[in-house]
């Protein structure tokens, strides 16, 4: 009789904890349909690629499918302004790069408040910016650039105005360099590297587009931004190491749900997510391409994007980047 009554009190016990919070609850059952993913990028780029590895392995543990929906535009501001004003049960989630906390300073209303209209899950990989030139040219170091550009125009190739690639080599070369640098812009990284490989743009500020050409020999990268050598490229030099202490640049992708979205929801996002990065297939796939991942919890990614939104606006600010 005594544990008859023991195990009533105990489920009693179990039900009002269940009942006073309703997110543990829904987290439960959750997802109860397909997971729609809106990534604020069109098809075939970093953040798409990087998406759709993970949400695959997602949907194989969850046992629901988690759609890709990609709606670029606005440097990555439409998706975004669609994920914040969508129903916080986690069903629907974005995927957004460094240019969600660059945007908070480079546009003068991007629609939304990153910190207080998303709940940040998880960060995903990411990979530093390389600064690169053609094979044949003949600087062997970025101090070694620097030195040899000192009273001459130097023009430089990235991804398109305001992104990463950007902001962060005309804060390099001309604010901190002190370099006559001039942004050429391309509407992506690939065409930005065919245009160094044409010998018309001298270097070339980008991150994933130009490994390939850099690991078959017809580029040359001198500079790599990471606060640390990285293991693809050991005998490269940090941008650190030229002169510039401190100097990082890293275009990466993370997951946000809308905020509200329930606690208990977000983790369980955030412990899937990390499980897909730590695959062993997923794993290598990004390791081969330069790639380093990032697992760690919702507060670590939370922390990270508050850190990247003060480094950019910082940078934003001395730049003078403008987006029309």
């Amino acid at each position: 009789m005594n544990s008859a009554r023991t195990i009533l009190q105990a489920l009693t016990v179990v039900s009002l904890v269940v009942l006073g919070n309703p997110g543990a609850k829904a987290a439960q059952s959750y997802p109860t349909r397909p997971v729609r993913v809106v990534v604020a990028f069109a098809a075939g780029g970093f953040a798409d690629g990087t998406t759709r590895q993970v949400t695959q392995k997602m949907s194989e543990s969850l046992g629901q499918q988690f759609v890709v929906d990609n709606r670029g535009g606005a440097g990555g501001n439409l998706g975004a302004r669609i994920v914040a004003e969508s129903t916080p049960d986690g069903h629907t989630l974005l995927t957004h790069t460094a240019a969600s906390s660059i945007n908070v300073s480079l546009y003068k209303d991007v629609g939304f408040d990153l910190l207080k209209d998303f709940a940040p899950v998880a960060n995903t990989v990411s990979t530093p910016g390389i600064l690169a030139v053609l094979a044949s040219h003949p600087a062997s170091s970025l101090k070694d650039l620097i030195a040899r550009s000192k009273g001459k125009r130097l023009n430089y190739a990235t991804a398109g105005v305001g992104t990463s690639s950007h902001i962060a080599a005309d804060y390099l070369l001309r604010v901190l360099a002190k370099l006559d640098a001039v942004h050429v812009p391309f509407k992506g990284g690939g065409p930005a590297v065919a245009a160094v490989l044409g010998n018309q743009v001298e270097v070339i500020n980008t991150s994933a587009a130009a490994i390939p050409h850099i690991q078959a020999g017809r580029m040359k990268a001198l500079g790599i931004a990471s606060l640390t050598r990285v293991e693809s490229f050991p005998n490269v030099p940090t941008v650190a190491e030229a002169g510039f202490p401190g100097f990082e640049e890293r275009s990466w992708v993370g997951f946000y749900a809308p905020a509200k979205t329930p606690p208990a929801i977000v983790a369980l996002l955030n412990k899937e997510i990390n499980k897909a990065l730590l695959a062993p297939d997923v794993a290598q796939s990004f390791k081969a391409r330069g790639m380093d991942a990032h697992p760690g919890s919702a507060a670590d990614f939370r922390r990270y994007v508050e850190n990247e939104v003060a480094k950019w606006a910082k940078m934003v600010k001395l730049t003078g980047v403008k987006v029309e």
